[in-house]
């Protein structure tokens, strides 16, 4: 039995990597000019963002899968408890671990941007947001109906994956893949969310618009959640413990 405090621990770390990795894949590597005459777009681009937040969860599920589960996520942990997956009692500790791991990793990602020359949160610094602040332009209602769905997916993989019956060892990878499919997906909308902790990060260094417009980036994750622990379980036969 793992006492929950070495399962907050995990989760805070979890977290911390997957904002400092994510995070900081975009506001690092994402756009990235050689420097000459002749500058060369070196980045990673969206391809690369949308990989570096699957690999990630990926990476974390084998370190501390076996921990606390690797939830890195207010809406999946949300999600698995309306599921009958995951402990109620342990549902708010949880949330509170992965948002101070969150802001922790947003923290060390702001010293290290803001030692270069230059440096300002004004370009986003990975926030979320719609409107004006969607990469695309997206309106609220587009980004509110994008997020609810691809939380809502990224919950049927989980779900999915880690059922007792399916293929064992690989739901690491099929979630690590399924969020770097949803990012390819949802990057020109939102920056893509699907994690209220990931938005809260980037959001406190931001300030403004971006604490402003973080409700969304927690409503629609929980709605979404908590809509796949509901069809999940319907769909496949469990029984809710």
């Amino acid at each position: 039995m793992i006492p929950l405090k070495n399962k907050l621990i995990a989760e805070l770390f979890g977290t911390f990597w997957l904002v400092f990795g994510g995070c900081g894949s975009a506001v690092l590597a994402a756009m990235f000019l050689s420097t000459g005459d002749n500058p060369v777009q070196l980045g990673i681009g969206f391809v690369g963002v949308s990989l570096a937040f699957g690999l990630t969860v990926l990476t974390m599920a084998y370190a501390i899968g076996h921990i606390s589960g690797c939830h890195l996520n207010p809406a999946v942990t949300i999600g698995l408890v309306v599921a009958g997956r995951h402990s109620k009692s342990e549902m708010v500790p949880y949330i509170l671990a992965q948002v101070a791991g969150g802001a922790a990793g947003a923290g060390v990602l702001y010293l290290i941007a803001s030692g270069k020359a230059g440096f300002s949160t004004a370009g986003g610094f990975a926030s979320n947001g719609f409107g004006e602040h969607s990469p695309g332009g997206y309106s609220m209602v587009a980004a509110l109906v994008a997020e609810i769905t691809l939380t809502f997916f990224f919950l049927m993989i989980i779900l999915g994956a880690t059922d007792k019956r399916a293929p064992q060892g690989f739901a690491p990878i099929a979630i690590g893949l399924g969020l770097t499919l949803i990012h390819l997906i949802g990057i020109p909308v939102t920056n893509l969310s699907v994690n209220p902790a990931r938005s809260t990060g980037p959001a406190l260094f931001v300030g403004g618009w971006a604490i402003q417009q973080l409700w969304l980036f927690w409503l629609a994750p929980i709605v979404g959640a908590a809509l796949a622990g509901i069809v999940y379980p319907a769909i496949s036969g469990d029984k809710k413990k």
